[in-house]
């Protein structure tokens, strides 16, 4: 997949203005959420360091987190192709694999379930299809054989990337936010698409931890 990088562009043009503004002004739409917990600093730019600090803060262990942050950083490159100025500090700033928040859109890869539309907005009627199609079990949850055949339903087999793309991130938040009884939820599920699951993940290791010293 294209990174959206070109050394055609051209090098010195006008600054380009601060991005940051992204979470000012206006309403995010669910896949910008979904991408801003892993802005540390709120600057709209989101670089490997800062999603390994956000899988980390999740749950994830120091392989899966460095892992995780080359693979969706790379994966997500074609973020870039949603700037309107190209300059100097911008072509720099892509060789580090940076994601846009605010045009995280762009980075939307193959394979998945189009529950976000192509503007990162969350589509109910594709949403509730999940379990329409695949929830076999009980109604409202997925077990890890029905996310299987989730993934297996929606693989575009020209498009590998977004295969794995699709997998890996799948499978880690089963393992991350799956039940004792090995369900993962509709409401879960749900949460994961406007990224309020992380914000729940954090907070429960953050209560483990204090737990812990308190023992």
């Amino acid at each position: 997949m294209d990174s959206g990088f070109s050394s055609s562009l051209p090098l010195f043009v006008k600054e380009e203005p601060s991005m940051a503004d992204v979470y000012s002004g206006h309403e995010l739409t669910p896949l910008q959420k979904h991408a801003a917990f892993f802005d540390q600093n709120r600057d709209d730019i989101i670089y490997p360091s800062e999603t390994y600090q956000g899988l980390h803060a999740i749950g994830c262990g120091v392989v899966v987190s460095t892992a995780g942050a080359v693979f969706i950083n790379g994966l997500h490159a074609p973020t870039l192709l949603g700037k309107s100025l190209y300059t100097e500090s911008y072509q720099q700033r892509a060789f580090k694999f940076p994601i846009y928040v605010k045009t995280i859109q762009q980075g939307k890869h193959g394979s998945d379930t189009d529950v976000y539309d192509t503007n990162g907005r969350f589509v109910p009627e594709k949403f509730e299809e999940i379990f329409k199609k695949h929830a076999h079990t009980r109604p409202d949850a997925l077990t890890s054989k029905e996310l299987g055949e989730m993934l297996k339903a929606n693989r575009d087999p020209k498009d590998f990337k977004g295969r794995v793309g699709a997998f890996g991130e799948w499978r880690l938040l089963y393992f991350l936010c799956k039940d004792k009884e090995g369900f993962l939820h509709k409401e879960t599920m749900k949460a994961v698409y406007d990224g309020s699951v992380f914000e729940k993940l954090e907070r429960e290791k953050k209560q483990a931890k204090e737990f812990a010293k308190k023992k």
